[in-house]
């Protein structure tokens, strides 16, 4: 019956390339068109593409994937993200819009050198990079696992690419944009009917408890422990501010309003994923006790009826996709306005920034896919490149919300300490092993601590002030 859950995913597909193509003229237009939607997205646009870009495989899979040994708890993983974008909401977006820039590291040289620029826009292209490969990765592992008579993982790593590039391709941050609400929909199509099913097949929620193996900690919201759950929402708390691709939804929102109106609607969306997803791993423990966890939610899709498994697959998948555009778009951003626009030809006219953005994109992603199939690790990496990103928020916020306090050297140097701090986290064991008798055990909270200090000594020793203008 693996007919029936791929013509459910051929549909949907089907339903993406229709969006695209009529919204491609909406893209007409140079970089700002093309890559920022002309500045003009809604706040109804802006919620669904922060969503897609929030809720991906790590979302649903790898929260199922935790809850099978740790129960409900797994879920705060989306509970940090709804609260980083409920604070970007409430604290940022508004001044992010009216910043009127294109990324970030452009704002960094507005204020501080081009040196600040040049550190900025390579340390954000490799996070956005890395984790633009795991989406194919995910995809692919995604296909295989639910239709393992139709897709290898090879193929499914292709089919994803051929996807989500080609929406990029043709209609841009529109695209991205207006598909997403379809992605959403999918996403919690699949996941709230999986949650569902699989919970009516172990006789409902009252019989969770009684039926779950020995020792199972269930719906104990602290099982998985408060340290780490303090420190998922340190991450994302600090992430939502300074990466390109969620900054960039605020840069192209219609309006301050639009994009802080935007950021509120998707942290109330993004917030019930993680624990409807982590149903589908407690109960994917009683029904399929001794196995391998990342088989938890796979196990528990293929054992439900054809119509069922297609829904929740295409959900799945559409968590993927959808992050997976928006990671795209900002790679490409990156790559045009803060390395071909600005040192090598600075004057394009409309088509041509076009055009280039389409190339940047078409690279990019093949680049990506190179890596996905050629690279272990990432998940790690992927940490590493989150931990960068507490040197991007303090220089970000300090330079929006204190200036005065601001030196012309502080992007530089807060961004290469932060990166030095990395490498030591990695080279020097004794460091995470001093961390973690503290209670301390992620990375997160070394680099926050240098950039702080990095931050206050470049006080002390730079006397050269930004100016003051934004």
């Amino acid at each position: 019956m693996s007919w029936v859950p791929l013509t459910i995913v051929c549909i949907y597909i089907v339903l993406l390339y229709i969006i695209t193509w009529m919204t491609r003229r909406l893209s007409r237009g140079g970089m700002i068109a093309y890559l920022l939607a002309g500045r003009n997205l809604p706040y109804w646009v802006i919620a669904p593409l922060l969503t897609g870009l929030a809720i991906g495989g790590a979302s649903t899979i790898g929260v199922a994937e935790r809850a099978y040994t740790v129960g409900l708890s797994a879920g705060w993983y989306n509970a940090a993200w709804a609260a980083g974008a409920l604070l970007v909401g409430l604290v940022a977006a508004r001044r992010y819009r009216k910043l009127e820039i294109t990324t970030l590291p452009e704002l960094f040289e507005r204020h501080y050198s081009v040196s600040g620029r040049v550190v900025g826009v390579f340390g954000q292209l490799t996070l956005q990079l890395v984790i633009t490969s795991l989406q194919y990765v995910a995809g692919g592992a995604i296909l295989a696992s639910l239709l393992p008579d139709v897709f290898s993982f090879q193929a499914g790593m292709l089919v994803t690419a051929v996807v989500f590039v080609g929406i990029t391709l043709i209609g841009g941050f529109w695209a991205a944009g207006l598909t997403n609400i379809i992605n959403v929909t999918f996403i919690y199509a699949g996941v709230l009917l999986g949650a569902f099913m699989a919970v009516d097949k172990v006789g409902g929620l009252s019989k969770i408890t009684a039926s779950l193996p020995a020792g199972h900690p269930g719906f104990d919201l602290g099982a998985i422990g408060w340290g780490l759950v303090i420190a998922w929402f340190v991450v994302m708390c600090t992430t939502v501010f300074s990466v390109q691709s969620i900054a960039q939804i605020s840069f192209a929102a219609k309006d301050s309003r639009a994009a802080r109106k935007g950021f509120i609607l998707a942290s109330l969306i993004i917030l019930p994923v993680g624990f409807i997803s982590a149903i589908i791993g407690v109960a994917a423990a009683i029904m399929h006790p001794g196995i391998i966890a990342t088989e938890a939610l796979p196990r528990t899709v293929m054992s439900l009826s054809p119509w069922v498994a297609g829904i929740i697959l295409a959900g799945l998948w559409a968590a993927d996709v959808s992050t997976a555009s928006a990671l795209l778009i900002g790679s490409a951003t990156l790559v045009v306005g803060d390395i071909i626009k600005r040192f090598i030809a600075p004057n394009l006219n409309e088509q041509q920034e076009k055009v280039i953005s389409r190339i940047a994109v078409l690279v990019l992603s093949l680049f990506t896919y190179l890596l996905a199939v050629s690279v272990s690790g990432i998940l790690k990496t992927l940490l590493i490149g989150l931990t960068l990103t507490t040197a991007y928020t303090l220089i970000t916020l300090m330079t929006i919300f204190a200036p005065r306090l601001c030196r012309r050297s502080h992007a530089t140097w807060t961004l290469l300490t932060a990166m030095a701090a990395l490498v030591c986290w990695l080279v020097f064991p004794q460091l995470p092993a001093f961390f973690n008798s503290l209670g301390l055990p992620h990375p997160i909270y070394f680099c926050w601590i240098v950039s702080l200090l990095t931050f206050g000594a470049v006080l002390i020793l730079d006397n050269r002030k930004i100016e003051v203008s934004v």
